[in-house]
């Protein structure tokens, strides 16, 4: 008995290597266009011709190009995430919640550690805006002419940076400077440190302009030693300023220079928090088991890769609605644990 069967399953030449819209247009005997239209924006093509060409994509295999696809439609489906240490714990949070937001969104995530370098991190920028559609900056060590070329030629959010006219994720940190130095002080510390950050961190300066700004308010000496690396091998040096100074308490940077100061300050045979006072910065993964508990300073920092992603989808998509943040505040607050006591009295 003679059966029919539909004309795009049969395929008049051998296919020697992965289909192409061309093969799927032959099959179906409309153009390669419409063929691009149905696969990438179906509304634009008839229903019954639409289901034709599904229905041949699906028997030939057919997967689609993504250089192909960018080229056709100026999107290429994925969102770079530069950080300038991939090794910092504080930046594991972050990305995974770029990673889930992304994802949720229908994006792939391309990681890029720019190695604490502003060199790095500018062809870095320009390579992506080939293949890109935009990118998130968490703690950019460009400058702020740089960094504001470099969103004007493609979407992009930072995180911890704060420049005229790019969109921000800006964890307050500054805010809760004054949290801590009360805290000291309630324990009998009248002379602080401040454990500075890179001379091009943006968040290092504003975190010592609220600290010492709430030093004056109430009195208390305030000074900055550094500027040290944001790793556990400048807790050395750190350390050794800070005992060299005199002062009885430290705010630090992050809590990686103050983790390795805690193990210095060891080395060295003073107690913490007998000898010495220690508040960190970010609250990092490990910071709750250190020898002694970290006392530090806590964000959100899964919600703030989250928070950046929609706003940067907001840029890539403004039809979709969601709303055209430019700024965006993520609260900080500080968590009390072992390595802040009470000022020796001897």
């Amino acid at each position: 008995m003679f059966r029919e069967e539909h004309p795009w399953r049969h395929n008049p030449w051998h296919q020697t290597g992965p289909a192409t819209i061309h093969d799927i247009a032959a099959l179906c005997g409309v153009a390669a266009s419409t063929v691009s239209r149905a696969l990438t924006n179906p509304d634009r093509v008839n229903i019954r011709t639409r289901q034709r060409i599904q229905a041949a994509a699906v028997e030939l295999n057919y997967t689609p190009n993504s250089q192909a696809k960018a080229l056709s439609s100026g999107r290429t489906g994925a969102v770079g995430v530069l950080v300038p240490d991939i090794t910092n714990p504080f930046y594991f949070d972050l990305i995974r919640g770029t990673q889930l937001q992304l994802k949720a969104a229908g994006y792939t995530q391309l990681l890029v550690d720019t190695e604490e370098s502003d060199e790095v991190e500018a062809s870095t920028l320009e390579q992506l805006r080939k293949s890109a559609d935009g990118v998130i900056v968490a703690a950019s060590r460009l400058n702020d002419e740089s960094l504001a070329a470099a969103a004007a030629k493609m979407p992009m959010v930072t995180v911890n940076r704060d420049v005229v006219g790019v969109p921000a994720v800006i964890i307050d940190t500054p805010s809760a400077m004054p949290q801590a130095l009360d805290h000291l002080i309630s324990l009998g510390h009248t002379s602080v440190a401040y454990v500075a950050g890179p001379v091009v961190s943006q968040s290092s300066a504003r975190r010592w302009a609220s600290l010492s700004a709430a030093a004056e308010d109430r009195g208390v000496d305030v000074r900055s030693l550094g500027p040290f690396a944001p790793k556990t091998q400048s807790g050395a040096a750190a350390a050794d300023a800070a005992v060299h100074s005199g002062v009885t308490a430290c705010i630090v940077f992050n809590d990686l220079i103050a983790i390795g100061m805690l193990q210095r300050l060891r080395e060295r045979g003073l107690r913490v928090p007998e000898d010495m006072s220690i508040v960190g910065c970010d609250d990092i993964f490990g910071a709750d088991f250190c020898n002694p508990p970290l006392t530090t300073m806590s964000s959100p920092i899964e919600q703030a890769g989250r928070v950046a992603v929609s706003m940067l989808l907001a840029q890539l998509n403004p039809l979709a609605g969601g709303g055209n943040r430019s700024r965006s505040v993520m609260p900080t607050h500080l968590t009390v644990r072992g390595s802040t006591g009470p000022v020796s009295s001897g």
